[in-house]
């Protein structure tokens, strides 16, 4: 073994240096495997790609070997409440454990960061009601004690506050230099600690956001370190496709609607029309949302737009419109018309500048996305409750990370508890450009023959037929009845939860059972989790961000049912561009891209239900394709080894064990 190699074995050993500061500790061979592979990368400045099982702990298993070699590191995860819980707590028990001297530093992207300068505008033109004004004054009183300026702060805050766009920044609208209070600039005073640290963590929308614009300070990082590390890499791919494009947004109008009125009438007012040019630059923007909004109204879903995610649409749905080409070109003349207008009174402020280029980078937006895409690109529409964005992008994020990753020798390092069903995992390493990468798979320490069930309905409707969503509620009843709660129902689509929600709570209802039923949308997700908790009996009903990203360990969770195998939609852009690129290489697309998707999205889901050493539970499938179909093979295999039940009698049985 290398001398890296060697410390890291013994960090790891039952009497090495984890075990004297946790009484709790365990040796795992799988994670000391995982540790001893990302050491050699380190010492051999390679890239490795790591699957590791839920228990492995792969936090640790990164974390020791990068301290110990005493790399300059970064490390990308995929959430700020991840970095936080990096930087608060898995970092700081390491460092005292392994007694290494390491700086570490926090980098977020600037929206977390209290802006003075547009705080000051904030609290003098900013339009605001009653409970604005309230979070404003929070914000206030806590920006004069704040040595940060990070939001997070704020105990309490939404992260959704109205308030919270006002006060930070972002690249379109900072000043930079020339800015006022640019000497006690929190985002300034944060990437300069962050260039002096030995270790820094960011997440993946920053990562992404750098490679776009360069604008994050991660351009600045990146050619002075010797270790990158991706957590959570299995988001890379998607993130990285909504950076690495094109975005015209709605609601970049509006925002710069409101922030040139701020400055015109603060620093300008009576030298140009700054009501009239604000005002066609919103109607150009609403006018944008309302043409490409109502293609999304078409449909025959009854989900309540609250509880809707982002509505994708194909880009030829509305290209050709005459409503939707005049609102492009209504962009382009609000924003060109605002642009000479700033032009005109530029040395008044620093903000005329600044804002000039945001609106000619607005008007080039829409004058491109008026013009046909590029071939190697697909185009697309989100429309959301609040704004619609128009997306250019590549279809996978291969040449960026090949790009980067040729730029000078260092070791990087991709891990995850899901990345693929096969050695290669291929599902990850194809669309990320590392084919050729080295890859290890580690499964979970886990006794799942012994601590779980797999139960799958074979006389069940199926997910095609109407009264599929009413079956499984009825039998998400009949379990929750027995264990008294504690089940997770998880939907493959929002369509599903209004009808699988009514359905629990009439049946409860029915039958006298004390048992609350919770959906996702009725609040926001991490009070939803802390009420499931809370209650003494509760059933959660959920989809898309719970199917991962939720721990919920011991005997509060003990039944996860997944309502239909989580196949991609057909229909969406991105999937029928990837779909016609495997296709024209020949490739069967449906076993390449169809199959391998749902079975990484089912082990995500299933993963939410076994999260320690004494967890027990099960597992339920209310899609008899599982095992009536070819493909149900990979799919199941795909699954932790869970021991399967044959007829809904003895997965009653099984979850009555349970509750006694």
């Amino acid at each position: 073994m290398r001398p890296l190699e060697l410390a890291v074995d013994a960090a790891f050993a039952s009497s090495g240096a984890l075990s004297r500061v946790d009484e709790r500790y365990v040796e795992r061979d799988v994670q000391r495997r995982m540790a001893l592979g990302v050491a050699q990368a380190i010492s051999l400045r390679e890239a490795l790609v790591v699957e590791a099982g839920t228990g492995v702990g792969k936090t640790y298993a990164y974390l020791v070997p990068t301290l110990l070699s005493g790399a300059r590191t970064l490390i990308s995860t995929a959430t700020k409440n991840l970095q936080e819980q990096l930087f608060l707590r898995d970092l700081p028990r390491l460092r005292e454990a392994l007694q290494a001297p390491v700086t570490v530093a926090l980098l977020k992207g600037r929206g977390s960061y209290l802006c003075t300068h547009r705080l000051n505008f904030a609290r003098h033109d900013a339009p605001l009601d009653q409970r604005a004004v309230r979070t404003l004054a929070r914000v206030e009183r806590w920006a004069r004690i704040t040595h940060t300026g990070d939001i997070a702060e704020i105990e309490g805050l939404d992260e959704r506050s109205s308030v919270i766009p006002l006060v930070t920044s972002s690249r379109e609208n900072c000043l930079g230099s020339e800015c006022p209070e640019f000497r006690g600039c929190h985002v300034m005073k944060a990437r300069r600690q962050a260039m002096l640290a030995d270790l820094v963590v960011v997440n993946h929308h920053l990562f992404f956001a750098d490679m776009a614009l360069r604008d994050t300070g991660v351009a600045e990082l990146l050619p002075s370190v010797d270790l990158v590390v991706f957590d959570e890499a299995h988001q890379l791919p998607e993130v990285g496709v909504q950076f690495l494009g094109t975005m015209l947004g709605s609601a970049q109008g509006s925002d710069f609607a409101r922030d040139m009125l701020a400055a015109g009438l603060q620093h300008a007012r009576g030298l140009q029309p700054w009501q009239a040019l604000a005002s066609a630059c919103r109607q150009a923007a609403s006018d944008l949302h309302i043409a490409s909004a109502n293609a999304g109204d078409t449909s025959s879903d009854a989900t309540p737009r609250a509880l809707r995610a982002t509505l994708r649409l194909r880009w030829e749905e509305r290209s050709e419109l005459n409503d939707f080409v005049a609102a492009l070109n209504a962009v382009h003349a609000a924003c060109s018309d605002a642009q000479r207008a700033l032009e005109a009174v530029g040395e008044s402020a620093p903000d005329f500048p600044k804002l000039a280029g945001r609106a000619a980078e607005l008007a080039t937006k829409a004058e491109l996305f008026a013009r046909a895409g590029a071939k190697d690109h697909v185009r697309w529409i989100d429309v959301g409750a609040h704004q619609v964005r128009l997306l250019e992008s590549p279809l996978d994020i291969r040449e960026v990370m090949r790009a980067q990753m040729g730029v000078a020798p260092k070791a990087w390092v991709f891990t995850s508890a899901t990345l693929g069903d096969n050695e290669r995992l291929s599902w990850f390493t194809e669309p990320a450009g590392l084919d050729d990468t080295a890859t290890l798979r580690l499964g979970s320490p886990f006794d799942y023959a012994a601590q779980a069930r797999l139960y799958v309905p074979a006389d069940f409707p199926k997910p095609s037929e109407p009264g599929h969503p009413t079956a499984v509620a009825n039998l998400a009843a009949r379990c929750a009845r027995i264990l008294l709660g504690r089940t997770f129902v998880l939907t493959t689509t929002l369509r599903a939860l209004k009808t699988i929600g009514t359905g629990l709570r009439e049946s409860f209802a029915a039958q006298g059972d004390a048992i609350t039923v919770l959906v996702q949308g009725s609040a926001p997700k991490r009070q939803l989790l802390q009420q499931f908790l809370d209650e003494p009996a509760a059933v959660l009903v959920g989809s898309h961000s719970f199917w991962e990203g939720v721990d919920v360990p011991g005997a509060a969770l003990q039944c996860v049912l997944i309502d239909k195998l989580p196949f991609p939609p057909p229909n969406d852009p991105l999937v029928e561009a990837r779909v016609k690129r495997l296709e024209a290489e020949g490739r069967n697309a449906f076993a390449d891209y169809f199959v391998a998707e749902a079975a990484v999205a089912l082990k995500q889901g299933a993963g939410r239900l076994i999260r320690s050493e004494t967890d027990r539970g099960m597992l339920v499938v209310c899609d008899p394709r599982l095992t009536s179909m070819s493909y149900g093979k990979r799919l199941r295999a795909a699954l932790p080894p869970m021991t399967q039940v044959a007829s809904e009698d003895d997965a009653l049985a099984w979850l009555a064990s349970l509750r006694k």
